[in-house]
Protein backbone atom coordinates (compact mmCIF):
# COMPACT_ATOMS: atom_id res chain seq x y z
CA UNK A 1 0.00 0.00 0.00
CA UNK A 2 2.88 2.36 0.80
CA UNK A 3 4.49 1.82 -2.61
CA UNK A 4 1.12 2.36 -4.28
CA UNK A 5 0.65 5.71 -2.54
CA UNK A 6 4.27 6.71 -3.28
CA UNK A 7 3.77 6.03 -7.01
CA UNK A 8 0.59 8.09 -7.05
CA UNK A 9 2.26 10.98 -5.20
CA UNK A 10 5.18 10.91 -7.63
CA UNK A 11 2.77 10.97 -10.57
CA UNK A 12 0.95 13.92 -8.96
CA UNK A 13 4.23 15.83 -8.67
CA UNK A 14 4.92 15.22 -12.37
CA UNK A 15 1.45 16.47 -13.29
CA UNK A 16 1.91 19.60 -11.19
CA UNK A 17 5.25 20.23 -12.89
CA UNK A 18 3.64 19.99 -16.34
CA UNK A 19 0.82 22.31 -15.26
CA UNK A 20 3.29 24.84 -13.82
CA UNK A 21 5.24 24.81 -17.08
CA UNK A 22 2.09 25.32 -19.14
CA UNK A 23 0.95 28.19 -16.89
CA UNK A 24 4.39 29.82 -17.09
CA UNK A 25 4.40 29.68 -20.89
CA UNK A 26 0.83 31.01 -21.04
CA UNK A 27 1.29 33.94 -18.66
CA UNK A 28 4.96 34.85 -19.08
CA UNK A 29 6.01 33.86 -22.61
CA UNK A 30 3.14 33.94 -25.11
CA UNK A 31 0.91 36.51 -23.37
CA UNK A 32 0.43 39.56 -25.63
CA UNK A 33 2.00 42.85 -24.62
CA UNK A 34 4.55 43.56 -21.95
CA UNK A 35 4.37 40.79 -19.27
CA UNK A 36 5.38 43.25 -16.55
CA UNK A 37 2.54 45.61 -17.51
CA UNK A 38 0.09 42.67 -17.56
CA UNK A 39 0.91 41.84 -13.95
CA UNK A 40 0.11 45.29 -12.54
CA UNK A 41 -3.43 45.68 -13.87
CA UNK A 42 -4.95 48.38 -16.02
CA UNK A 43 -3.27 51.78 -16.48
CA UNK A 44 -0.06 50.92 -14.61
CA UNK A 45 2.52 53.53 -13.69
CA UNK A 46 6.17 53.17 -14.81
CA UNK A 47 7.15 52.52 -11.19
CA UNK A 48 4.68 49.62 -10.92
CA UNK A 49 5.95 48.11 -14.17
CA UNK A 50 9.53 48.30 -12.91
CA UNK A 51 8.51 46.70 -9.59
CA UNK A 52 6.85 43.83 -11.49
CA UNK A 53 9.96 43.30 -13.64
CA UNK A 54 12.13 43.04 -10.55
CA UNK A 55 9.67 40.85 -8.61
CA UNK A 56 9.13 38.32 -11.40
CA UNK A 57 12.61 38.55 -12.95
CA UNK A 58 11.16 39.61 -16.30
CA UNK A 59 14.35 41.42 -17.27
CA UNK A 60 16.25 38.10 -17.38
CA UNK A 61 16.38 35.25 -19.96
CA UNK A 62 13.33 32.97 -20.13
CA UNK A 63 15.07 29.87 -18.64
CA UNK A 64 16.22 31.92 -15.65
CA UNK A 65 12.72 33.39 -15.32
CA UNK A 66 11.30 29.86 -15.14
CA UNK A 67 13.76 28.75 -12.47
CA UNK A 68 12.87 31.77 -10.35
CA UNK A 69 9.19 31.09 -11.00
CA UNK A 70 9.51 27.48 -9.77
CA UNK A 71 11.48 28.66 -6.75
CA UNK A 72 8.72 31.10 -5.84
CA UNK A 73 6.08 28.38 -6.19
CA UNK A 74 8.02 26.02 -3.93
CA UNK A 75 8.00 28.75 -1.28
CA UNK A 76 4.28 29.38 -1.76
CA UNK A 77 4.79 32.71 -3.50
CA UNK A 78 2.01 33.17 -6.09
CA UNK A 79 2.77 36.81 -6.80
CA UNK A 80 1.51 40.16 -5.57
CA UNK A 81 -1.86 41.73 -6.29
CA UNK A 82 -1.44 45.44 -6.92
CA UNK A 83 -5.23 45.87 -6.80
CA UNK A 84 -5.57 44.31 -3.34
CA UNK A 85 -2.12 45.54 -2.22
CA UNK A 86 -1.36 42.13 -0.72
CA UNK A 87 0.23 38.80 -1.72
CA UNK A 88 -1.97 36.57 -3.88
CA UNK A 89 -1.48 33.68 -1.46
CA UNK A 90 -3.06 35.71 1.34
CA UNK A 91 -5.93 36.74 -0.93
CA UNK A 92 -6.69 33.11 -1.84
CA UNK A 93 -6.26 31.72 1.67
CA UNK A 94 -8.59 34.38 3.09
CA UNK A 95 -11.29 33.23 0.66
CA UNK A 96 -10.61 29.51 0.86
CA UNK A 97 -12.82 28.85 3.95
CA UNK A 98 -15.96 30.06 2.14
CA UNK A 99 -15.22 27.97 -0.96
CA UNK A 100 -14.21 24.91 1.09
CA UNK A 101 -17.38 25.19 3.18
CA UNK A 102 -19.48 25.42 0.02
CA UNK A 103 -17.75 22.50 -1.69
CA UNK A 104 -17.61 20.21 1.33
CA UNK A 105 -21.18 20.81 2.45
CA UNK A 106 -22.60 20.47 -1.06
CA UNK A 107 -20.68 17.19 -1.53
CA UNK A 108 -22.20 15.75 1.64
CA UNK A 109 -25.70 16.81 0.57
CA UNK A 110 -25.49 15.42 -2.97
CA UNK A 111 -24.02 12.12 -1.72
CA UNK A 112 -26.81 11.76 0.86
CA UNK A 113 -29.33 12.41 -1.93
CA UNK A 114 -27.81 10.76 -4.98
CA UNK A 115 -26.48 7.46 -3.63
CA UNK A 116 -29.65 6.34 -1.76
CA UNK A 117 -31.82 7.25 -4.77
CA UNK A 118 -29.50 5.26 -7.03
CA UNK A 119 -29.60 2.25 -4.70
CA UNK A 120 -33.40 2.30 -4.51
CA UNK A 121 -33.62 2.47 -8.29
CA UNK A 122 -31.09 -0.33 -8.86
CA UNK A 123 -32.67 -2.79 -6.41
CA UNK A 124 -36.06 -2.49 -8.13
CA UNK A 125 -35.35 -1.81 -11.82
CA UNK A 126 -38.28 -0.72 -13.99
CA UNK A 127 -40.45 -0.25 -10.90
CA UNK A 128 -42.29 2.93 -9.96
CA UNK A 129 -39.47 4.10 -7.70
CA UNK A 130 -36.99 3.50 -10.52
CA UNK A 131 -39.11 5.67 -12.81
CA UNK A 132 -39.37 8.35 -10.13
CA UNK A 133 -35.59 8.28 -9.76
CA UNK A 134 -35.29 8.74 -13.53
CA UNK A 135 -37.60 11.75 -13.39
CA UNK A 136 -35.50 13.20 -10.54
CA UNK A 137 -32.31 12.67 -12.54
CA UNK A 138 -33.67 14.19 -15.74
CA UNK A 139 -35.12 17.15 -13.86
CA UNK A 140 -31.92 17.76 -11.95
CA UNK A 141 -29.72 17.55 -15.03
CA UNK A 142 -31.97 20.02 -16.82
CA UNK A 143 -31.57 22.78 -14.21
CA UNK A 144 -28.31 24.78 -14.21
CA UNK A 145 -26.96 25.58 -10.71
CA UNK A 146 -27.58 29.32 -11.07
CA UNK A 147 -31.24 28.68 -11.99
CA UNK A 148 -31.63 26.38 -9.00
CA UNK A 149 -30.03 29.05 -6.83
CA UNK A 150 -32.35 31.79 -8.07
CA UNK A 151 -35.40 29.56 -7.55
CA UNK A 152 -34.32 28.75 -4.01
CA UNK A 153 -33.74 32.44 -3.28
CA UNK A 154 -37.16 33.34 -4.64
CA UNK A 155 -39.19 30.69 -2.81
CA UNK A 156 -37.19 30.18 0.40
CA UNK A 157 -35.90 33.71 0.97
CA UNK A 158 -38.02 36.27 -0.87
CA UNK A 159 -41.47 34.65 -0.48
CA UNK A 160 -40.83 33.66 3.13
CA UNK A 161 -39.50 37.13 3.95
CA UNK A 162 -42.70 38.68 2.61
CA UNK A 163 -44.57 36.61 5.19
CA UNK A 164 -42.27 37.63 8.01
CA UNK A 165 -40.26 34.39 8.06
CA UNK A 166 -36.55 35.20 8.03
CA UNK A 167 -35.26 31.62 7.93
CA UNK A 168 -32.71 31.57 5.12
CA UNK A 169 -30.33 34.51 4.49
CA UNK A 170 -30.00 35.71 0.91
CA UNK A 171 -26.22 36.11 0.89
CA UNK A 172 -23.09 36.36 2.95
CA UNK A 173 -20.78 33.99 4.78
CA UNK A 174 -20.22 33.50 8.51
CA UNK A 175 -17.03 31.63 9.53
CA UNK A 176 -17.57 28.25 11.18
CA UNK A 177 -15.38 29.19 14.13
CA UNK A 178 -17.42 32.33 14.75
CA UNK A 179 -20.89 30.80 14.84
CA UNK A 180 -21.51 27.21 13.59
CA UNK A 181 -25.29 27.65 13.45
CA UNK A 182 -25.11 30.85 11.36
CA UNK A 183 -22.41 29.23 9.21
CA UNK A 184 -24.78 26.41 8.29
CA UNK A 185 -27.81 28.72 7.95
CA UNK A 186 -26.04 30.94 5.42
CA UNK A 187 -24.85 27.95 3.39
CA UNK A 188 -27.99 25.78 3.25
CA UNK A 189 -29.34 27.37 0.07
CA UNK A 190 -25.97 27.35 -1.76
CA UNK A 191 -25.46 23.71 -0.75
CA UNK A 192 -28.77 22.64 -2.20
CA UNK A 193 -28.35 24.79 -5.31
CA UNK A 194 -25.25 22.74 -6.15
CA UNK A 195 -26.48 19.43 -4.73
CA UNK A 196 -29.83 19.28 -6.53
CA UNK A 197 -28.07 19.33 -9.88
CA UNK A 198 -25.12 17.12 -8.98
CA UNK A 199 -27.14 14.51 -7.07
CA UNK A 200 -28.97 13.71 -10.30
CA UNK A 201 -25.72 12.55 -11.92
CA UNK A 202 -24.72 10.54 -8.85
CA UNK A 203 -28.07 8.75 -8.70
CA UNK A 204 -27.77 7.61 -12.33
CA UNK A 205 -24.15 6.53 -11.95
CA UNK A 206 -24.91 4.64 -8.72
CA UNK A 207 -27.89 2.92 -10.34
CA UNK A 208 -25.99 1.82 -13.44
CA UNK A 209 -22.92 0.67 -11.54
CA UNK A 210 -24.90 -1.24 -8.91
CA UNK A 211 -27.06 -2.94 -11.55
CA UNK A 212 -23.91 -4.16 -13.28
CA UNK A 213 -22.35 -5.42 -10.03
CA UNK A 214 -25.53 -7.23 -8.95
CA UNK A 215 -25.27 -9.33 -12.11
CA UNK A 216 -21.79 -10.64 -11.24
CA UNK A 217 -21.13 -14.28 -10.37
CA UNK A 218 -19.96 -13.58 -6.83
CA UNK A 219 -23.25 -11.82 -6.08
CA UNK A 220 -25.18 -14.88 -7.26
CA UNK A 221 -22.92 -17.03 -5.08
CA UNK A 222 -23.62 -14.84 -2.05
CA UNK A 223 -27.35 -15.18 -2.64
CA UNK A 224 -27.02 -18.95 -3.09
CA UNK A 225 -25.36 -19.14 0.34
CA UNK A 226 -28.54 -17.75 1.85
CA UNK A 227 -27.30 -14.27 2.74
CA UNK A 228 -30.00 -11.66 3.19
CA UNK A 229 -30.65 -9.35 0.24
CA UNK A 230 -29.74 -6.37 2.37
CA UNK A 231 -26.33 -7.85 3.18
CA UNK A 232 -25.74 -8.85 -0.43
CA UNK A 233 -26.43 -5.32 -1.63
CA UNK A 234 -24.74 -3.25 1.05
CA UNK A 235 -21.89 -5.56 2.12
CA UNK A 236 -20.89 -7.10 -1.19
CA UNK A 237 -22.41 -5.11 -4.06
CA UNK A 238 -22.25 -1.47 -3.02
CA UNK A 239 -18.54 -1.47 -2.20
CA UNK A 240 -17.59 -2.37 -5.76
CA UNK A 241 -20.33 -0.21 -7.26
CA UNK A 242 -19.01 2.95 -5.56
CA UNK A 243 -15.79 3.00 -7.61
CA UNK A 244 -17.14 5.26 -10.40
CA UNK A 245 -18.86 7.42 -7.78
CA UNK A 246 -15.52 7.98 -6.05
CA UNK A 247 -14.00 8.95 -9.40
CA UNK A 248 -16.64 11.58 -10.04
CA UNK A 249 -16.50 12.83 -6.44
CA UNK A 250 -12.77 13.49 -6.64
CA UNK A 251 -13.15 15.50 -9.83
CA UNK A 252 -16.17 17.46 -8.60
CA UNK A 253 -14.78 18.39 -5.18
CA UNK A 254 -11.38 19.29 -6.64
CA UNK A 255 -13.03 21.54 -9.21
CA UNK A 256 -15.28 23.20 -6.63
CA UNK A 257 -12.33 23.95 -4.36
CA UNK A 258 -10.84 25.80 -7.30
CA UNK A 259 -13.89 28.05 -7.20
CA UNK A 260 -17.62 27.42 -7.56
CA UNK A 261 -17.90 30.64 -9.51
CA UNK A 262 -21.59 30.87 -10.43
CA UNK A 263 -22.95 29.76 -7.06
CA UNK A 264 -20.64 32.11 -5.17
CA UNK A 265 -21.77 35.05 -7.30
CA UNK A 266 -25.49 34.22 -6.96
CA UNK A 267 -25.30 33.92 -3.17
CA UNK A 268 -22.71 36.63 -2.57
CA UNK A 269 -20.14 34.31 -1.01
CA UNK A 270 -16.69 35.89 -0.78
CA UNK A 271 -14.92 32.80 -2.09
CA UNK A 272 -12.21 32.00 -4.60
CA UNK A 273 -14.64 31.88 -7.53
CA UNK A 274 -16.12 35.31 -6.93
CA UNK A 275 -12.62 36.69 -6.39
CA UNK A 276 -11.59 35.26 -9.78
CA UNK A 277 -14.49 37.07 -11.48
CA UNK A 278 -13.40 40.39 -9.96
CA UNK A 279 -9.78 39.70 -10.99
CA UNK A 280 -10.80 39.07 -14.60
CA UNK A 281 -12.93 42.22 -14.76
CA UNK A 282 -10.15 44.39 -13.29
CA UNK A 283 -7.28 42.75 -15.15
CA UNK A 284 -5.61 41.55 -11.95
CA UNK A 285 -3.39 38.98 -13.67
CA UNK A 286 -1.47 37.81 -10.55
CA UNK A 287 -4.76 36.72 -8.93
CA UNK A 288 -5.89 34.95 -12.13
CA UNK A 289 -2.50 33.26 -12.37
CA UNK A 290 -2.62 32.21 -8.71
CA UNK A 291 -6.20 30.94 -8.95
CA UNK A 292 -5.31 28.71 -11.91
CA UNK A 293 -2.43 27.13 -9.99
CA UNK A 294 -4.52 26.89 -6.82
CA UNK A 295 -7.31 25.05 -8.65
CA UNK A 296 -4.84 22.74 -10.42
CA UNK A 297 -3.28 21.82 -7.09
CA UNK A 298 -6.61 20.82 -5.55
CA UNK A 299 -7.66 18.80 -8.60
CA UNK A 300 -4.38 16.85 -8.56
CA UNK A 301 -4.69 16.22 -4.80
CA UNK A 302 -8.31 15.10 -5.24
CA UNK A 303 -7.31 12.59 -7.92
CA UNK A 304 -4.53 11.18 -5.71
CA UNK A 305 -7.09 10.68 -2.94
CA UNK A 306 -9.39 8.98 -5.46
CA UNK A 307 -6.62 6.52 -6.40
CA UNK A 308 -6.06 5.72 -2.70
CA UNK A 309 -9.80 5.23 -2.22
CA UNK A 310 -9.75 2.79 -5.15
CA UNK A 311 -7.16 0.71 -3.35
CA UNK A 312 -9.31 0.69 -0.21
CA UNK A 313 -12.53 -0.23 -2.02
CA UNK A 314 -10.99 -2.79 -4.37
CA UNK A 315 -7.90 -4.75 -3.32
CA UNK A 316 -7.20 -5.69 -6.95
CA UNK A 317 -6.09 -2.12 -7.63
CA UNK A 318 -3.08 -2.51 -5.35
CA UNK A 319 -1.83 -5.39 -7.49
CA UNK A 320 -1.97 -3.39 -10.74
Amino acid sequence: MGRFIARRLLFGVVVLFVISLAVFVLFFVVAPGDPAANFVGKSPTPEQIQQAKVRYGLDKPVPEQYLQYVGRLLHGDLGYSFRNAEPVRKTLLDRLPATASLAGGAAVVWLLMGIPIGILAATKPRSIRDRLATVFALGGLSIPPFVAGLLLLYFLYYRLSLNGLDIFPASGYVPLTQNPFEWARHLILPWFALALVTAASYSRITRGSLLEVLGEDYIRTARAKGLSERRVIYRHGLRSALTPVVTLLGIDVGTLLGGAIVTEVVFGLQGIGQNAIVAVSTGDLPVIFGTVLFAAFFIVIANILVDIAYAVLDSRVRLA
